[in-house]
């Protein structure tokens, strides 16, 4: 097998990625009232769509397009202040694509009339391979074994795969697989997903990661868009199935190369898997490791403060336990228990938050009580404020997701969003 690392580079270098990230992301309800999913904060001071771009960056692909189009500001914000230090003298760089109407003269209709839409400027780079990557999910993967495996398996196309429980199978495309790894059938978020041979409680489900051979991925995407009205023009529900019985489409398995198990992937496209996997970081030992110096997660890098506990009274302490918290933060005689911090969050006096994701530039008043809620950036929550304790008050106020995380943002407090969301 050709693992090298001189074979893995020289693949990565013919590679151009390209992040969909113009998703709506209408699950996470008012989390993206104004911002794209991509954008939504995570693990305290990040943002989702710094997981794919960081992992292209660590995998030695340097040539990344970030496709955009729904609510793209802060988004772009971003990218621009955070995804700048890529050097174009080596012809590196992340390139925004929004929806300008190149080709066709209406918005981007599915993901795969966005990569269409983008034909002339993928050409331009004349890429030998082409890797497509959803902007809205959190894992850290190495994608240069994923080439060569597409290499040497000689495949027209290869999909990112990951094994899941059946009951959550649903939401995504399910695939089977014949000995050799090649995808024999491809059924996207069907309501009786099939599970794999011999684990009945288990299916295995596409990543929306693909590699493609360049030259296929034109032909595939010019047959597809003759199709017009017969094809929602969609990686997962079109281009994937019709390929299948033509073409040589191949399965790459996304295992933690320690145990051979499953590797950690989640798709935080709920509120309740966002809550979920932001409080999954502060277990002592949590699957994924936000402190490995070998694969840096990388982001726009405020100019912050560390952040301060201030008090030591007998009533009032500043403290934070089993929690993250960013910087710029000041925790003055409250009490921060199993939550998650964002950057410039300030809590007074007396105040208690417990089970909580407090995103960035959030004040929480005195005599604050805060459980099991995601409060949006920049609300302003006033003395005395109960959050997470009387459901029906919160369910009148609030959105309150089916598993009781309670969701504040600062419309609902009757507040304007802030500047840069």
């Amino acid at each position: 097998m050709h693992t090298s690392k001189r074979f893995v580079s020289r693949l990565t270098r013919q590679t151009l990625a390209l992040v969909l990230a113009g998703g709506r992301g209408s699950r996470l309800h008012d989390l993206t009232r104004w911002r794209a999913k991509p954008a939504v904060p995570f693990g305290g001071k990040f943002r989702i769509i710094d997981f794919p771009l960081s992992n292209c960056i660590n995998s030695g692909i340097g040539q990344v397009g970030v496709i955009t189009q729904y609510k793209s500001h802060s988004l772009i914000r971003h990218i621009q202040r955070g995804w700048g230090f890529l050097r174009g003298e080596l012809d590196e760089f992340v390139e925004l694509l929004p929806a300008q109407q190149r080709i066709e003269t209406s918005w981007y209709a599915g993901t795969a009339d966005a990569v269409l839409q983008n034909l002339d400027i993928i050409r331009s780079h004349r890429p030998e391979y082409v890797l497509i990557l959803a902007g809205d999910h959190v894992y850290k993967m190495d994608y240069g074994t994923m080439l060569a495996a597409h290499v040497e398996q000689e495949a027209d196309v290869t999909v990112g795969c990951i094994d899941v429980p059946l009951a959550d199978a649903r939401a995504f495309g399910v695939m089977a697989t014949d000995t050799h790894g090649q995808i024999v059938a491809f059924d996207e978020k069907p309501a009786a997903p099939a599970a794999m041979p011999g684990h009945p409680d288990r299916a295995l489900v596409s990543m929306g990661i693909y590699v493609f051979n360049t030259s296929v991925l034109f032909d595939e995407l010019i047959r597809d868009n003759g199709l017009e009205d017969a094809s929602s023009h969609d990686f997962g529900k079109d281009l994937i199935p019709s390929m299948i019985e033509r073409l040589r489409v191949m399965a790459f398995p996304f295992q933690d190369p320690a145990t051979g198990k499953a590797a950690y992937w989640r798709d935080v496209g709920t509120v309740d898997a966002l809550w979920r996997a932001n409080l999954e970081l502060i277990e002592v030992s949590p699957e994924l490791n936000l402190y490995d110096a070998e694969w840096p997660i990388w982001t726009y890098q405020e100019q912050l403060p560390p952040a301060k506990f201030v008090f030591d009274d007998g009533d009032r302490r500043g403290m934070a336990v089993d929690s993250m918290v960013a910087g710029g933060c000041i925790v003055s005689g409250a009490q921060i228990r199993h939550s998650l911090l964002f950057s410039q969050v300030r809590v007074h006096s007396y105040s208690e938050v417990r089970d909580s994701l407090v995103f960035p530039d959030v004040d929480i008043g005195r005599r604050c009580r805060i459980r099991k809620a995601v409060i949006d950036r920049g609300c302003r929550l006033r003395d005395g404020e109960q959050i997470g304790y009387d459901p029906r008050e919160d369910a009148r106020r609030f959105y309150v997701s089916p598993e009781g995380v309670v969701l504040v943002t600062p419309e609902m407090l009757g507040q304007e969003y802030p500047h840069g969301l």
